[in-house]
């Protein structure tokens, strides 16, 4: 029988830590279709591109009630849609996991991508019904190069019905531009937090068992 705890974190802390994460992601992506991809330059400074996408996202959320209601077909077609663009998820995925990424098939490390993607959609889908109109994202001053080629911009998420969250975000300038590729949410990276989760499972059921824990879990 496989082993789907790695989706149920352990506490209820690192639980608040992924829905935030998701949220962060979310309200990266959550927007109207009159926000074309171009509004949005991906070449900008590092703080200005994420300040730029995370607050046209975060007012379109507001204005989206089937995101908000938890309607999982609108966050799929959204994420689908408006969180690929800006986010190399690929690269958060096999960071993951970690040496067993080479090891895997083509096929199997396409699967993976997908089945992570799923679980964090479906499991943590519900930090969304928590946006409201007095949600708003604070951009930190920025400490690092702005020249260099994988920077973290850091920012803050107020809400009027929770505390202030602290969420960083990784990026990576790549030939199309800036890409986010990881999230800490009060000092817990993303990709860190799921490693050592992310290898054990395999060395129990193999790359294949994994894919399936992650895709029986948060239905």
């Amino acid at each position: 029988m496989l082993n789907t705890s790695i989706i149920h974190l352990n506490t209820q802390g690192m639980q608040r830590l992924l829905a935030a994460a998701l949220f962060a992601l979310a309200t990266l992506a959550v927007s109207l279709p009159a926000l074309a991809q171009d509004q949005v330059d991906p070449n900008a400074a590092p703080n200005d591109y994420v300040q730029e996408v995370a607050n046209n996202a975060l007012e379109a959320v507001k204005k989206d009630q089937a995101v908000r209601s938890g309607d999982m077909k609108r966050i799929h077609q959204a994420i689908d849609q408006y969180v690929m663009p800006y986010v190399n998820f690929e690269k958060t995925t096999r960071l993951a996991a970690g040496r067993y990424w080479r090891q895997a098939t083509p096929q199997q490390q396409k699967d993976l991508v997908q089945a992570f993607k799923g679980t964090l959609v479906r499991t943590y889908s519900g930090a969304l019904t928590k946006v409201d109109q007095q949600s708003a994202f604070k951009m930190q001053p920025f400490r690092g190069d702005a020249s260099a080629d994988d920077v973290v911009v850091r920012s803050t998420m107020t809400q009027s019905n929770g505390p202030e969250v602290a969420i960083d975000y990784r990026l990576e300038k790549t030939p199309q531009g800036w890409k986010i590729y990881d999230l800490n949410v009060e000092g817990i990276w993303l990709i860190q937090n799921y490693r050592n989760q992310f290898a054990q499972q395999i060395s129990q059921n193999g790359i294949d068992g994994l894919i399936a824990a992650l895709n029986r879990s948060g239905g």
